[in-house]
């Protein structure tokens, strides 16, 4: 099926915009987001259940430039514990 939009140029921007920062086509962030309208989704409730969602909203591998990830997060955690303080 072929469906045509005729977008505000302002949401087209912000579209694209979010769509460059997933490293993705517009047009399959457009699709994704229209697939992922469908519903309310359980909220995962453990960190198998969280990887699960995020492999299956195409997440994960979407970082290539975060090589070690629990050093990343380790940072990530510190930064946000010293927020705000000297």
């Amino acid at each position: 099926m072929s469906l045509v939009l005729d977008l505000p140029p302002e949401l087209e921007t912000e579209l694209a915009a979010e769509a460059a920062k997933l490293g993705l086509p517009l047009r399959d962030y457009a699709l994704r987001l229209l697939a992922g309208a469908g519903g309310v989704r359980p909220t995962p409730n453990n960190g198998s259940e969280l990887l699960a969602y995020w492999q299956g909203e195409g997440l994960v591998g979407t970082r290539p430039d975060v090589v070690d990830a629990p050093t990343h997060a380790r940072s990530l955690r510190e930064r946000a514990q010293t927020r705000g303080r000297p």
